[in-house]
């Protein structure tokens, strides 16, 4: 009988494997190395797996069993090799297994590389690109041949052990895709700033997803989607298989680690594509930008340098009402995704530093047309402390194109503020979200009530009063009294600390008498 792997062996087991990289490679670096890995030995499992079954069916029927491993949904091609070395040739299956028994070889860094380029090239349609960012034989990152072969022969040696047995049959894919999360949110801890790239807190992924509220049909995005756990959240809360996810990330890597996060969570149709969403989206359909149900970010605060020039000039004519600093991105990509969600219907929720709330210049008349427009629903104001990346506390900005005229919303006419920034549990190096403190902030959201010192409902008159500035205090009263002081009770503790020092003094000047 197979024994099943729980959720936390396996982790701990995944994250053990990293240990061969601490020390020697950057954080920011050796996740790409470890996710790859993880990704070649889930597949390969799964290969293996496969084929022990199909072995079952047709016996030594090898060319019956190649037909059926042919419509895998990953193809595991035989490679043909010849060691420019020795002139050396071998045969052997393209997989994790193979490079396993070959871990003791000199060029072994290179022969990962010919492994994952044939995996690539036999799955064009899904993989195309995916290892391209990586090099299992860089001396810059891995260290010269004889640490780098080291690395890589611990590396192959710590994934080959019996509890990272990942076959179907022993683990399921949502174990896997789960660990492949749990292992991103624990390098985003080790890379500490560097992590912004690529990494959101899953409990912001949640509130966020639970949020925007997507159904069957729906079509999500994230035009900055780091690794993909911000659009995989999305997708659970659909409830059903029925969704289409789509994506777009401007770093390399960052984008390859997206598309292996879809594919370990059985999301091969998500469509995940490497751009900068600013200056050159490639989420087009005839020259327009697509349009979706469901518009999801976290996107890089306050981006210096997002391409205010091309803005100027933007053929999707995303920034008509005003073009922000070209210092500061946040308004740039709260434009592409307002313009991005479907008219009148569409539901947009975004992470946000405060300054948005209430700087000026062209923020401020970019942020004042939004909400004559109708279209901001709801500011969330959140603990400080809760990325990686940055101490600083954070909003979540939800608009709804529903509110347009001629939407079902239309006649909603109000912005609900939640001030949120005190629930939070305090970790060792940053502040978590918990379950109840998203479910407050998800039912406040849901039933849109005044709640004191937690959250107001205000009508458009009172944002135009405070001069269209979101800063949440101005609408949600968190202050707390001071306690009245009994200044008698208070100066009669002083008198009695003040007698027990000088009784103190004494006994100390008695005992230095003594030892003088």
């Amino acid at each position: 009988m197979t024994t099943k792997i729980s959720q936390e062996e396996i982790n701990n087991i995944a994250w053990q494997a990293c240990d061969t990289f601490r020390g020697p490679v950057d954080p920011a670096q050796y996740k790409d190395y470890i996710l790859v890995m993880l990704f070649l030995k889930y597949i390969s499992d799964v290969w293996k797996d496969h084929y022990e079954e199909y072995q079952k069916q047709y016996g030594n029927n090898e060319e019956r069993i190649r037909r059926k491993l042919e419509r895998e949904r990953f193809t595991l091609p035989y490679i043909n090799y010849e060691d420019k070395d020795t002139g050396q040739k071998e045969k052997f299956l393209a997989d994790f297994y193979s490079l396993y028994e070959r871990r003791t070889r000199a060029n072994i860094g290179d022969l990962i590389n010919i492994v994952l380029d044939a995996i690539e090239e036999a799955n064009k349609a899904k993989l195309e690109g995916v290892f391209r960012n990586i090099d299992f034989n860089s001396e810059a990152n891995l260290g010269k041949t004889k640490d780098r072969n080291r690395l890589l022969k611990h590396i192959l040696e710590d994934f080959n052990k019996p509890q990272l047995d990942m076959r179907p049959s022993r683990v399921s894919e949502d174990v896997i895709g789960n660990t492949y999360i749990y292992l991103i949110e624990r390098f985003a801890s080790d890379a500490g700033k560097k992590a912004g790239e690529f990494y959101t807190p899953h409990k912001v992924s949640e509130l966020l997803a639970k949020l925007v509220q997507p159904k069957p049909g729906d079509r999500i995005c994230d035009p900055s989607n780091g690794s993909g756990g911000l659009l995989i959240e999305a997708a659970k809360e659909v409830g059903s298989r029925d969704f289409a996810l789509f994506g777009m990330e401007v770093n390399g890597s960052t984008w390859a680690l997206a598309r292996m996060n879809m594919f370990l969570h059985g999301m091969d149709s998500a469509r995940i594509e490497w751009c900068n969403a600013l200056t050159n989206p490639a989420l087009v359909e005839k020259d327009r930008l697509m349009k979706f149900n469901i518009v999801v970010a976290n996107p890089p605060f306050s981006l210096d340098k997002w391409g205010a020039a091309e803005a100027e000039n933007d053929r999707f004519n995303r920034f008509w009402r005003g073009i922000p600093p070209k210092s500061k991105g946040d308004y740039a990509f709260i434009s592409h995704m307002i313009e991005a969600a479907i008219e009148k219907e569409g539901r947009i929720a975004v992470v946000v530093p405060h300054g948005v709330l209430f700087r000026g210049g062209a923020e401020g008349r970019i942020r004042q047309k939004l909400i004559e427009d109708n279209l901001l629903d709801t500011v969330i104001g959140l603990p400080a402390n809760l990325f990686p990346t940055t101490s600083i506390p954070v909003a979540v900005l939800i608009f709804d194109r529903s509110r347009e005229k001629g939407g079902i919303n239309e006649k909603r006419r109000d912005v609900l503020f939640i001030d949120a920034s005190r629930d939070y549990q305090s970790a060792k190096t940053r502040n978590l979200l918990l379950k109840e403190h998203i479910e407050k902030i998800v039912a406040i959201y849901k039933t849109r009530k005044d709640v004191d010192k937690y959250a107001h409902v205000a009508t458009l008159d009172e944002i135009k009063e405070n001069d269209f500035n979101l800063n949440i205090p101005r609408y949600v009263d968190t202050f707390e009294e001071e306690e009245e002081i009994d200044v008698a009770a208070v100066q009669k503790d002083i008198e009695k600390i003040e007698e027990e020092l000088m009784e103190v003094r004494g006994k100390m000047d008695e005992y230095l008498k003594e030892i003088g």
